[in-house]
């Protein structure tokens, strides 16, 4: 279950890093006046990012009853949610009016330009009250978007998520937000109903970043190992199945390992998350315990662990659909590498996510 702003917790985790590019205390005027205007109906919301995370996580704000008001660079990605009840309009200009304006994209440049550029949702007069964005994107980023943001009279809020498009239409997701407590409560009916596995609030500024970019090293570190081992198992005689069944049921399974598993008996390398993406998180994590002086050994390895996928793209005929493939193809490399020639089990395997996604 989500919960609400643990306010004791928001203070301990309030350090002069998070402040440094934090919200001035005092509201601007117009700003009180936006919040007080906030009945307790439910809130007019505009979306950007319909990709394989962004679609499904406005399908469930439509389907709870949400007036959801989107837009996506292509246009046709969107217009099934539209024929599902969405409205959809035609630049993020056009969603200056609505109370939250929510963005689900690949980079912080990509933030940028949806809220700065040109026809960009802030590029008018009117502003969204709140901004909340659920990327994945750096902590300077984010900081200097916070303060662009609340110069317009704005509130933002960092919600990024734990899961992947199915986790989103299972009820699986999870999210961690940073930014105002009293900001939250008005928007975590909105977050709950999106990330309906659970909600963390973490405390102001961009403390939920720093907790996306340590999920995501945690997430590249344990593939990378997890295909290591079962390369090494597998090499010495225990098929795939048996020796991942035994990991999932073991007291080191998890949601992660169980989902991911299917994928690795059958390479099945559907796309959920793909290598640059993972590199990028990576790279983000390196960055980020050089600036605190965290030691980060094992994510260093990791992450060239991982470039040695990239790698072996170069020797393939098509290297740009190589990459394109799902992140937990560099179980192929690992193999190659083990000079183990890996062949589909054909053997399907549930995924825990069955029940919960039939019943959407």
């Amino acid at each position: 279950m989500h919960r609400g702003p643990d306010r004791r917790s928001a203070q301990v985790c309030q350090g002069d890093g998070a402040r440094a590019k934090g919200r001035d205390r005092s509201w601007p005027a117009r700003m009180k006046k936006k919040m007080e205007s906030f009945a307790m109906t439910k809130l007019t919301i505009g979306w950007v990012g319909m990709g394989r995370m962004g679609y499904p996580m406005a399908e469930r704000l439509v389907k709870a009853g949400y007036d959801v008001k989107i837009w996506n660079r292509t246009r046709s990605k969107a217009e099934p949610l539209a024929a599902a009840g969405a409205t959809l309009v035609d630049s993020p200009k056009d969603l200056a009016g609505v109370d939250v304006f929510c963005t689900m994209v690949s980079t912080g440049a990509d933030v940028e330009q949806v809220y700065f550029g040109e026809n960009g949702v802030l590029s008018g007069e009117t502003s969204p009250g709140i901004l909340v964005d659920w990327s994945s994107i750096s902590v300077d980023q984010s900081a200097d978007l916070r303060e662009r943001v609340n110069a317009r009279g704005s509130e933002f809020m960092c919600s990024p998520v734990s899961g992947n498009g199915k986790c989103v239409k299972s009820g699986k997701l999870s999210a961690v937000v940073s930014g105002p407590a009293d900001v939250f409560s008005k928007v975590e009916d909105i977050i709950g109903t999106v990330a309906a596995n659970g909600v963390s609030y973490v405390g102001e500024g961009e403390l939920a970043r720093f907790c996306k970019i340590a999920h995501n090293v945690f997430l590249g570190v344990v593939t990378q190992n997890l295909v290591e081992i079962t390369v090494l198992a597998e090499k010495a005689g225990v098929p795939r199945t048996a020796f991942l069944d035994f990991m999932n049921n073991s007291v080191m399974g998890s949601i992660f390992t169980r989902y991911k598993t299917n994928a690795l008996i059958n390479l099945d390398w559907t796309t959920t998350f793909t290598p640059e993406l993972l590199r990028k998180d990576l790279d983000l994590g390196l960055a980020a315990g050089r600036k605190l002086d965290v030691p980060m050994p094992v994510t260093a390895t990791t992450r060239e662990a991982l470039q040695a996928h990239f790698g072996m793209a170069h020797l393939k005929d098509d290297p740009d659909a190589y990459l394109a493939k799902d992140f937990a193809a560099i179980l192929e490399t690992v193999a190659q590498h083990a000079g183990l020639e890996l062949k589909s089990e054909e053997t399907p395997y549930p995924t825990g996510l069955e029940v919960a996604e039939a019943a959407e």
